[in-house]
């Protein structure tokens, strides 16, 4: 039962009303016991008699709304919408305002052309053993001489030119094993000694990295990057172009250390924040407990995850 939020009375008190009016109480009496005026008083007394239902909230909408569109009409704004017309074009062709057509539309769900595109069905993969696939991407962020409007609130008074500071990120795709560095930019010989200090991370760990998936980022793209590979004997995956899904499992990686990390306090420098990383991402790897690894952490006793609990 959905009550207004302001109502004085309830299906039971309005029954409890119409009792006391049929038993002989003054109307006037009743009406002062329970906060309502003597019409509405009387109101339920007369709905009473028709039954229990009748003390429930009825729609406040109209019984009679003779400037609705019909029926038809709508049919037909939904069938141009989905042929992809404009508002302004579809009152131009039925014969009703603009208004008009954004009410309905609104109503029928179909006000952005967004709508019109059903959303894509999730494909979620998972490969079997950790080292057969590599997530690898970035994530600027500015660079600290102050708090900033993040913590503060304040857009009025912005601090810019202090130049980026780029967090390359590596997550394993089976064991959800991440490693990172703060490094300066995100040109190619960064990208590619980034690799190079993540692959021996991961061996060291016993993980033997097969397959990077990365988007299509110059450094990633880069001649000096499938070299590299091709050195490594690393089979290089991209992404599909504007398509940051694909690449899910580092997106959300950034989207944690972005919450937990980087915007966490009010770091006084980029040098104490940096600092600060180190700390989160053994916290990450070690403690951080993973619900895509049923509770686990990444580096976890787990044999379903990996056998790399010493490392830590």
């Amino acid at each position: 039962m959905d009550i207004h939020k302001n109502a004085r009375t309830t299906p039971w008190s309005r029954a409890l009303i119409a009792a006391r009016v049929h038993h002989g109480e003054a109307v006037a009496t009743v009406a002062r016991a329970f906060g309502v005026c003597d019409r509405t008083a009387r109101k339920w007394v007369t709905r009473a008699a028709e039954g229990e239902l009748a003390l429930e909230d009825r729609s406040c909408r109209p019984h009679r709304s003779p400037r609705a569109i019909s029926t038809a009409l709508v049919v037909e704004i939904e069938r141009l919408r989905r042929r992809r017309w404009t508002g302004a074009e579809i009152a131009g062709v039925v014969g009703v305002s603009r208004a008009t057509v954004a009410r309905t539309l609104g109503q029928l769900g179909l006000a952005r052309l967004t709508a019109l595109t059903p959303a894509a069905v999730p494909q979620r993969y998972q490969w079997a053993r950790p080292g057969q696939l590599l997530h690898v991407d970035t994530k600027k962020l500015g660079r600290i001489v102050g708090i900033g409007h993040r913590i503060t609130g304040d857009r009025r008074h912005r601090r810019r030119g202090n130049g980026w500071e780029f967090v390359h990120v590596c997550v394993d795709d089976c064991s959800r094993l991440a490693y990172a560095e703060v490094l300066p930019d995100e040109r190619a010989p960064t990208v590619v000694a980034f690799m190079g200090r993540a692959l021996q991370w991961f061996r060291r760990r016993g993980i033997l990295v097969q397959r990077v998936l990365s988007d299509n980022g110059n450094g990633y793209r880069s001649k000096l990057m499938a070299a590299a590979a091709r050195a490594q004997s690393l089979a290089q995956r991209f992404t599909r172009p504007y398509t940051p899904r694909t690449n899910g499992k580092a997106e959300r990686f950034i989207q944690t250390l972005l919450r937990e990390w980087a915007y966490v306090t009010a770091y006084p420098s980029s040098a104490h924040r940096t600092a600060a990383f180190s700390r989160w991402l053994h916290y990450y790897n070690c403690h951080r407990r993973h619900s895509a690894l049923n509770g686990h952490p990444p580096i976890s006793p787990n044999p379903k995850i990996i056998q790399a609990a010493s490392a830590c």
